[in-house]
């Protein structure tokens, strides 16, 4: 290996060394391009009716607190309510539980009592649990000092992305060779559309499944519908792993009420999901990039186990983003031209080059 070859390679692995270090900046920075690309397409809107970009971008930003703020005001109190409520029926629905399983215990063989007598044990202890998860969920929320540090870089750094778009968006293109940053703007585009189409097809989704399921949990009559609604609305933005994580907590407090409710709440929650997978997102995103279920999968597995919850929350965008990379950047062109350099045709490898680098001249 040749010496400047070896200087690459060992600054290529202390670039990738430090991003590892940095992994965590670099999700939370996706998420701020992430999310002000979304916005992006809103302020364009207002500007295009006459109104400055500063103000545009205020307006977006105040009209998206205010109706935030106008949900939590509707939920919240009614939310809270509801907790205080079932935490006072929680006694009586374990005795009711105590109940049946002593009537198990009746009837099966005696070496199964000492597992019967761990299950009522472990029911009788669900209201202190319970209890101490809600009386300290606020304070430890409100005592994590890393997660109110890493929003309000996002929320800073999509302003300032939100602010100049162009300037940002040139920086990034001129990294790559000046024939070639025609080809990469057209790239960024097209990131810029599939991620918009996403957006705003998981946005109607959720909405659709947080009021499915509030509606079907009040008709099953079971406890705390609306934080469970919004809990399955906000899982839906990890697909496979949330619906799955949605159904649990509903299930077992209809199970602390009565078996029918859990049963009941299992039917409920795959009856929603096969209308959001065969009605919803079939009609809402048509011009979404097409995913793959099992490639859907495995990244969010990997995401994962390599970043953690939060890598599990950005899978979906990175995969969503990274697809458009690979099949414009590797496929087309860099694998379509393989066949032609084979053949000892580098004036038709090179053909798409060379007009990129007349229009980027041109520009």
């Amino acid at each position: 290996m040749r010496f400047g070859k070896l200087i690459g390679l060992i600054a290529l692995l202390i670039a990738l060394y430090l991003l590892w270090k940095i992994r965590v900046v670099v999700l939370l920075a996706f998420s701020a391009v992430a999310i002000a690309t979304l916005l992006n397409r809103i302020v364009r809107k207002l500007v295009r009716w006459q109104l400055q970009r500063g103000v545009a971008i205020a307006l977006t930003l105040v009209t998206i607190s205010t109706a935030v703020a106008i949900i939590l005001r509707i939920t919240v109190p009614p939310f809270v309510d509801q907790v205080t409520q079932w935490l006072d029926r929680v006694p009586l629905e374990v005795a009711q539980i105590s109940g049946w399983l002593q009537t198990v215990d009746d009837q099966i063989p005696i070496e199964l009592t000492e597992l019967t007598q761990q299950l009522d044990t472990f029911v009788r202890d669900i209201p202190r649990v319970l209890r101490s998860v809600f009386s300290n969920f606020f304070l430890l929320f409100r005592g994590t000092f890393a997660l109110v540090v890493n929003s309000l870089l996002v929320l800073i750094v999509t302003i300032m992305l939100l602010a100049n778009p162009q300037a940002y968006r040139q920086t990034f293109t001129a990294v790559f060779p000046k024939f070639y940053r025609h080809r990469i703007k057209d790239i960024l585009d097209k990131c810029e559309q599939s991620l918009v189409a996403w957006g705003i097809g998981i946005l109607f989704n959720m909405m659709v499944i947080t009021v499915l399921s509030f509606i079907g949990l009040r008709l099953i009559d079971v406890p705390l519908p609306i934080g469970n609604a919004f809990a399955a609305g906000l899982l839906t933005f990890i697909p496979n792993v949330g619906p799955v994580l949605s159904v649990v907590p509903p299930a077992i407090l209809g199970l602390l009420e009565a078996p029918w409710k859990a049963v009941a709440v299992l039917i409920l929650y795959v009856v929603i999901q096969q209308i959001e997978s065969n009605l919803l997102t079939p009609l809402v995103m048509k011009r979404q990039v097409s995913l793959l279920p099992a490639i859907t999968l495995i990244s969010q597995l990997i995401c994962g186990i390599l970043f953690g919850f939060l890598g599990l929350f950005l899978a979906l965008p990175i995969v969503v983003i990274g697809q458009v990379w690979i099949q414009e950047l590797l496929i087309e062109d860099i694998m379509n031209g393989w066949e032609q350099k084979k053949e000892q045709k580098p004036y038709l490898a090179f053909k798409r080059r060379d007009r990129y680098r007349d229009q980027s001249l041109d520009q």
